[in-house]
């Protein structure tokens, strides 16, 4: 289903190693927050249509493959961030499995000196069958778009009829031992919100993390609205309503405040960026499938590093932009009001990356 991009490259193998052999001075801005996480976008393509993240099919632009980074393109781009202190690297889209040769591209990066850990973001589609080479080629976990246990529902949230694929996906994922699999569910009002506790009884089930994600100002249909928002503590009551809870906390830079369940099985996440966002401690930057560099999931400017690089700037060059670009980090989604009235995102989130 839907179309697949091609990699534009050829060995990824091939590639020497960067001059960055040692770490430079880490990413800092201007509020102290030290970059330690990248998410990469491999595609802004997506087989699915989730009514959050892109527009209407029929609407969608999709950016010429010849603009999509090579894998090569992406490796080095991730071997300088982590001379500059990025120490995780998780792999999105779009649809990153749309991509042929992923794994290979898995295999390369978790073979840089200093990067500790490489996960995924996908909607499940493809899992089922990359589950094992992912896992072979050394991913470490898999976090998998889930919004709904029902066909019918999930098929208008998603816009494609694919919940038993997905499902199998999640299943796989367990079964060849990547490690974490988390499920990834927005919660919206008036779709899918009395579904929390049957989302949380499938990953207990599994014994796998979930994590529930606020509604934000980014959907790419422009049906966002404060009364879609179902908060964080809305859902944490109807869990703890079912199930006694044990407080795990928020690590430093993470998005999601944690809970364990009582027995032990278990854990789900509450992701709340708009009633309690997170900014002050953010340790992410992005890369988009194009090679733009983003500082915040709300900046509004798109930093290039694919024309600089392909016009032949060095690792040295590079690692300057993005130490001045990444000084200029915006306070964060917190910060910024009414959403509706002062910020214009840039692009959808399929075409961000997720």
């Amino acid at each position: 289903m839907g179309s697949t991009v091609r990699s534009g490259t050829g060995r990824v193998g091939d590639l020497p190693a960067s001059p960055l052999t040692s770490l430079r001075a880490p990413l800092i801005d201007t509020r102290g927050r030290v970059a330690r996480k990248l998410r990469v976008s491999l595609t802004d393509r997506c087989n699915f249509a989730c009514l959050f993240c892109m527009p209407s099919k029929g609407k969608v632009h999709w950016l010429p493959s010849e603009d999509l980074l090579h894998f090569e393109e992406v490796e080095r781009l991730v071997r300088v961030l982590v001379s500059l202190g990025v120490r995780r690297v998780r792999l999105t889209g779009g649809e990153p499995l749309l991509r042929p040769g992923v794994d290979q591209l898995v295999r390369q990066l978790t073979r840089i000196p200093g990067l500790e850990e490489v996960d995924m973001t996908t909607n499940g589609w493809s899992l089922a069958e990359m589950a094992a080479p992912l896992r072979r080629a050394g991913l470490h976990g898999v976090t998998v778009s889930l919004h709904s246990l029902r066909a019918d529902r999930f098929r208008a949230i998603a816009g494609v009829d694919a919940l038993s694929r997905v499902l199998e996906g999640i299943d796989a994922a367990c079964r060849e031992g990547l490690t974490p699999v988390k499920i990834n569910s927005v919660a919206i009002r008036g779709y899918n919100e009395d579904e929390v506790i049957d989302l949380v009884e499938f990953a207990r089930e599994r014994d796998v993390s979930l994590r529930f994600i606020e509604f934000m100002p980014l959907d790419g249909r422009g049906t966002w609205d404060p009364a879609k928002v179902v908060s964080g503590a809305e859902i944490l009551s109807r869990i703890r309503d079912r199930y006694p809870l044990l407080l795990r906390g928020r690590g430093d830079g993470d998005t999601a405040r944690r809970w364990g369940f009582a027995d032990g099985r278990g854990e789900v996440g509450l992701i709340t960026p708009i009633t309690e966002p997170f900014c002050d401690d953010c340790d992410r930057v992005r890369l988009t499938s194009d090679g733009m560099f983003l500082t915040c999931l709300f900046d509004r400017t798109l930093n290039d590093l694919r024309g600089p690089m392909r016009s032949g700037a060095t690792d040295e060059e590079l690692a300057e932009r993005i130490r001045t670009v990444y000084g200029r980090k915006p306070p964060g989604v917190q910060y910024l009001g009414d959403l509706r009235k002062t910020w214009v995102k840039p692009r959808a989130m399929h075409a961000i990356g997720g």
